[in-house]
């Protein structure tokens, strides 16, 4: 049975107190795991708030989201604990928040933690005067005093007592914490990134790579996709093709690795080792389509199969395990299964026995490693563990030769092998599925998708991206209103800065490769739609709430690309694609001025800043706009389309002009195709290159000759 939640608790939620808390009501899966703890928690809101200055009681808010493992633990021990819950509900008004339904509350509150402790990550802890003036924070912690850490319950009464005996110094405090906030904001230097700051970015990332197992540091490790992304770019720009070997070298080690699930395929959080062995086991939505777009440019790039057979294997995944009946996809799926971190996707050597035919058993065992005393060290206690993470330490044709089978017989045995372990694995707990859908998360998933299918042709890849796209135009789009979060029949939460920049992304995917002028104008009309709500008009760049959301303690405006790209980061990268789709210098103004806010931070840590720094190589050029003159069911206009989609060329733009009503539509948009036609009734390509236009060509290989390749 599939562990999503429903009204009424969670598949992890034991419900032993019996009685729900105010939580019992919420949509939030990470909100309603917390729905039968005996602490007495309240949504983020009004009531909480009101209740905090009738009784004059601080706050205590707990930031998490559902599949977070240290966040289970957190409420293993204490929120479920009865001793624990009465100090809580005594000293404090609880609220608990989940970080993906409202990254707004999490961005402010964990700009404190970092600007109070030195670190950050979840679960995160903040206590509050009533009108959300921040004087402690905190990431987990522990029941019981433990190494020098206060323990819960050591820290409530502790906290209490202060309340009440040192009230001026813990608001004063508080106060200077919150008017520090809005001072780390605006970090710009009034000039733009230049090509010195690429190079900065790329010397960056080359003193930090791991030539023996790709990636970038020791451990943890994580895939950040960008960073692979901005190096194909850096590639294509120098020819250094150390940046590229780069990109190869971490894409075939993260597939080979533990981090990749060999059995059901999709990709892991992180790697807790420098070997992409031991993952942290949670699997998130955003990874799966970063990684689907790096997986895909690569395979452009280079022309290896394997790494487009990754595109596949991913996105199999996705559809099998992460999408909604109506097409949208889920969120995320838990690290944990019966309490237990990565149990659903470990295996005994008997386990793989027991399922396997002799010959099935023989392969995958020495294909993937599989050991009698387990093949991994337990993160936690160092100990070797009995059980084994399926991974792949060298080729298969090395594994066919040791085992004396010829390559095409392995081949078919893990294949077969694969399969069988994927239906045992079925019959486990499976981990729990956090089945919120999200707007800005699904606008990658939609990029992702697209951006694949005309890559490597794939149509499946584009329906799916398409009906992604539909359920949030129907669902989460209503009067003009984008909403973030959708679950159980409710769109809710006004949307921020990433619903927009990453959907709009979504649409210029959907554009480039279905050439269906309603993506396009919609990516207009939401373009337009963010910078109304969002855009800093004093400091420029890109606010992550919008005017109209709720008023928080500061107004959070960043540009880090971390797990995620930022929204500044993308939202720059549209603003220059679509000012080259359609000649509006007016966006390219607007990312520039994004450049120039946040170039001081980017070159202070560019390892941090590699989606700017990708979107700033497309400002930087050389770039390249193309309109396709022709009729888009003839055969000379598909071969113009197909010629040049087939080289990698990631800072272009292409637009097509069919002709007749379109034609008018595509002009009304971008006015300087006015005089764009057909030449000699022929599919017609106008190239430019860097604001400089060369003359039309009906001649597919000479488009390529004029955009600079030589085939």
């Amino acid at each position: 049975m599939r562990g999503s939640i429903s009204k009424g608790g969670s598949a992890t939620t034991s419900g032993k107190h019996g009685k729900a808390n105010r939580l019992i009501d919420e949509k939030s899966p990470y909100l309603l795991q917390h729905a039968y703890n005996p602490v007495e928690w309240y949504a983020w809101g009004d009531e909480a708030f009101n209740l905090a200055k009738k009784k004059d009681k601080p706050i205590f808010v707990s930031i998490g989201y559902s599949t977070c493992h240290w966040c289970h633990v957190m409420e293993t021990e204490s929120f479920e604990d009865d001793e624990v819950a009465r100090l809580m509900n005594e000293a404090f008004v609880n609220i608990k928040v989940d970080r993906e339904e409202r990254p707004d509350i999490d961005k402010v509150y964990m700009s404190v933690a970092q600007m109070m402790t030195g670190r950050g990550g979840w679960p995160l802890t903040i206590i509050m005067t009533p009108d959300k003036i921040p004087f402690f924070a905190a990431t987990y912690i522990p029941k019981d005093d433990r190494y020098g850490q206060l323990g819960m319950l050591s820290l409530v009464p502790r906290v209490q007592e202060l309340w009440t005996s040192q009230r001026e110094e813990i608001e004063s405090t508080g106060v200077q914490i919150a008017a520090s906030l809005g001072q780390v904001e605006q970090s710009g230097d009034s000039s733009e990134l230049i090509v010195d700051d690429l190079a900065h970015g790329f010397n960056f990332l080359s003193d930090r790579f791991d030539i023996e197992r790709g990636g970038f540091g020791s451990s943890p490790k994580f895939p950040t996709p960008h960073n692979l992304m901005f190096l194909l770019r850096h590639w294509k720009r120098t020819g250094d093709e150390y940046a590229l070997r780069m990109v190869v070298k971490t894409l075939k080690e993260m597939r080979k690795g533990g981090i990749f699930d060999q059995v059901g395929f999709g990709f892991h959080r992180y790697s807790t080792d420098a070997s992409w062995l031991l993952p942290h086991f949670e699997k998130m939505l955003y990874d799966q389509a970063m990684l689907i777009m790096a997986y895909s440019e690569a395979y452009h790039a280079t022309g290896d199969k394997e790494l487009g057979r990754v595109v596949e294997e991913v996105v199999t995944y996705v559809e099998r395990d992460l999408m909604s009946p109506d097409g949208a996809f889920y969120s995320a799926e838990d690290a944990d299964s019966e309490g237990v971190e990565g149990k659903f996707y470990v295996w005994t050597e008997k386990d793989i026995r027991e399922a396997l035919e002799d010959d099935e058993f023989e392969v995958f065992r020495e294909v993937f490693n599989i050991r009698p005393t387990g093949n991994f060290h337990d993160e936690a206690t160092g100990e070797q563990s009995e059980s084994n993470i399926p991974h792949i330490t060298r080729s298969l044709s090395a594994s066919a030769k040791s085992l004396g089978y010829e390559l095409e017989r392995v081949e078919e045995l893990v294949e077969s092998s694969r399969l069988a372990l994927l239906a045992q694995r079925e019959k486990r707990v499976r981990p729990h599925l956090d089945d919120k859908i999200l707007t800005d998360w699904n606008g990658l998933m939609i990029a992702a998708l697209a951006k694949a299918s005309r890559i490597t042709g794939v149509e499946r890849y584009l329906r799916l991206a398409e009906r992604s796209l539909d359920f949030v135009l129907s669902t989460l789009r209503e009067d003009g209103r984008l909403s973030h979060r959708y679950r159980e029949g409710e769109s809710d939460i006004l949307a921020f800065l990433d619903d927009y920049a990453f959907l709009i992304w979504g649409l210029l995917e959907l554009y480039e490769t279905t050439f269906n002028l309603e993506y396009l104008k919609l990516a207009v009309a939401l373009n337009d739609e963010m910078l109304e709500h969002f855009w800093d008009p004093e400091g420029k760049g890109l606010f992550f709430s919008g005017n109209l959301a709720e008023k928080l303690i500061a107004r959070n405006k960043d540009a880090y690309d971390g797990a995620i790209p930022s929204g500044n980061s993308v939202a720059m990268f549209n603003l220059i694609r679509l000012a080259r789709l359609l000649g509006r210098n007016e966006y390219e103004d607007r990312a520039l001025e994004i450049s120039r806010t946040f170039s001081a931070t980017v070159r202070r840590a560019p390892g941090g800043f590699t989606m700017m720094l990708l979107a700033a190589d497309f400002a930087i050029g050389p770039s390249y706009e193309i309109v396709i003159a022709g009729d888009p069911g003839s055969e000379d206009t598909r071969l113009m389309i197909s010629t040049v989609r087939s080289v990698f060329l990631p800072n272009k733009v292409v637009l097509l002009r069919t002709g007749g009503e379109q034609s008018r539509h595509v002009t009304e948009l971008a006015s300087y195709t006015k005089f764009h036609e057909q030449v000699d009734g022929k599919a017609t390509a106008h190239v430019c290159i860097d604001y400089n236009c060369k003359l039309p060509t009906t001649d597919a290989s000479h488009m390529l000759n004029l955009l600079g390749i030589t085939r």
